[in-house]
């Protein structure tokens, strides 16, 4: 996906603040404009304005993967409108926290929108300027909005969609453009490639005095769109069984692979490699579809030496995707036969890092980072790693509810927290730990389960041969409480590449004589020599 964006807004007034806000984010294959115009010129419009463009930007990636982007955008519009009004109300006693909404999300060759109140938003395609939003204004007063945030406890958000291709221009703009700017002038500026600067400068440049407002714009100038909808478009078929020895666009399956009868280990032309089908639901559901196919596009897009490489084969009839394979066992399997040497967990610890470095570059996180996912190449000696399943991908900050395995979950995901570094890094630490002690730190957790995590045991407990450093990164990274753990990869990394600056690490609740033995120890003498001194005083006091 190619799309250049500008944005641009003037004050009504130079030297005073804008009540228009507007921001545009892009990650992966999905870019969300949002423009607000605060109905009004005081703080409360402003901060109306301010809280709908970052509720939208920051929140989209984090709906529900079910939730198709037109529910998503209803949803959020209601969302934040309800908390609008209800603060306005309870600060101010009457509404005051109003703003206008705008929004387009482009996804693939799709364009989904909402909007409330009289912001815009416009499409050019083929030389013609179509509006998509709706103007919710009064047929009389056009100042007066009938729809927009906060203006009530309920709204009825304008929800749209539309193709989009390369070439287009889409258009957001609050009503200080749009009144001074007419639909012909907008298409002309756009045929041109005009930016957000030019449209708003020239709208600008057109009102009179006593006309003057905010004006702000987003301009989205399509060079290529994305490939997930073509992708979804394709006339593959998905094979409801799969059977041992049958040959699909000359891959011939051999065996399930990990149990999983939707993964085969395939040959074709003398090479293994290994299949994964589309889910069976994906037959009759649109979101199952829609979520392999994102899945697919992850996988065969992320190409690095640290992960399994994966793409889709020329002239394809069935949907699935191919990954090499790895004659290597995995870290879960090496750990039934023993665990790993200090040297081999602490290499470990920073492949990991810098996998997940790698596809936090790409807004993303692995989302199921365990030893089944992890294969180990090489002896004892030299080992090396590689991370596999890069299909369970998932945008950072984004809510998959509890996808993943729920032993290796940080214990706010079980509370519809969204996938973060700070996650991402709790699974780690339970890899290590696991890796050098056998067993989990907070034990076996099935799924659909709500654990409460009581504190681990300490890994010197287990295995002494366990540098206490080693241990208070690991005891660190698998911290219970989120802000107690790293919070970045590369400070985990840090301290598995510095020891000497390696800081002790305790639980909160940890014993005095675990934190501090030698002030233990201290305060245990002072206790006593007082103790020593008041008998002997009882002693040697007359009666």
């Amino acid at each position: 996906m190619k799309i250049r964006s500008t944005t641009y807004g003037i004050p009504y007034q130079e030297g005073f603040p804008s009540s228009d806000v507007f921001a545009v984010r892009e990650s992966g294959q999905t870019v969300v404009a949002v423009l607000c115009d605060g109905a009004g010129t005081g703080a409360p419009a402003r901060e109306a304005a301010e809280r709908a463009v970052r509720s939208v930007t920051e929140n989209y990636w984090a709906k529900p993967r079910t939730w198709e982007p037109q529910r998503a955008l209803r949803e959020f519009t209601c969302l934040i409108n309800r908390t609008l009004h209800q603060e306005s109300m309870a600060r101010f006693d009457r509404v005051e926290m109003v703003s206008t909404l705008a929004v387009a999300v482009i996804e693939g060759e799709r364009l989904y929108g909402v909007n409330v109140g009289d912001s815009r938003v416009c499409l050019l395609r083929d030389g013609t300027l179509r509006q998509l939003s709706q103007d919710h204004v009064d047929s009389g007063q056009r100042n007066v909005l009938t729809r927009a945030l906060g203006l009530g406890k309920d709204i009825e958000p304008h929800v749209f969609e539309s193709a989009i291709g390369a070439g287009d221009m889409v258009v957001l703009c609050s009503d200080g453009v749009s009144n001074h700017l007419t639909d012909e002038d907008m298409g002309a500026a756009l045929q041109k490639r005009a930016s957000a600067r030019a449209i708003v400068t020239t709208a600008r440049s057109q009102a009179a005095m006593e006309s003057l407002d905010d004006m702000s714009a987003i301009v989205l100038d399509v060079t290529e769109t994305g490939k997930l909808r073509a992708m979804n478009e394709k006339p593959l078929t998905i094979p409801d069984v799969l059977h041992k020895g049958e040959t699909i666009d000359g891959y011939q399956l051999i065996r399930p692979f990990q149990n999983a009868d939707r993964v085969w280990l395939a040959e074709k032309d003398g090479q293994r490699v290994v299949l994964k089908f589309a889910p069976r639901e994906a037959i009759d559901s649109e979101a199952h579809l829609n979520a392999f196919t994102r899945e697919t596009w992850n996988a065969t897009r992320l190409a690095a030496d640290c992960l399994s490489r994966a793409y889709q084969p020329p002239g394809q009839t069935a949907r699935y995707y191919v990954m090499e394979f790895v004659d290597a066992p995995n870290l879960a399997t090496v750990l039934q036969a023993r665990k790993l040497s200090v040297d081999s967990a602490v290499a470990l610890g920073v492949f990991l890092c810098e996998a997940e470095r790698w596809l936090l570059r790409h807004d993303l996180v692995h989302g199921d980072v365990k030893p089944e996912n992890v294969l180990c190449v090489g002896d004892y000696a030299s080992l090396s790693f590689k991370l596999v399943d890069i299909g369970s991908v998932a945008e950072v900050f984004s809510v998959t509810s509890r996808a993943g395995t729920p032993s290796y979950l940080a214990p706010e995901r079980f509370h519809n927290a969204p996938a973060s570094e700070r996650t991402e890094i709790f699974a780690i630490g339970v890899t290590l730990y696991q890796s050098l002690a056998g067993m989990l730190p907070y034990g076996e957790i099935e799924r659909f389960q709500t654990p409460s995590f009581g504190p681990p045991r300490r890994l010197a407990q287990i295995n002494p041969n366990i540098p206490h450093w080693l241990e208070a990164v690991i005891m660190r990274a698998i911290a219970r409480k989120p802000e107690r753990r790293y919070q970045n990869y590369s400070e985990l990394a840090f301290d598995l590449a510095h020891p000497e600056k390696v800081e002790p690490c305790f639980e909160e609740d940890s014993p005095l004589l675990e934190r501090n033995p030698l002030l233990f120890y201290k305060t245990g003498f002072f206790i006593l020599a007082v103790l020593c001194l008041w008998l002997a005083f009882r002693l040697l006091t007359p009666r």
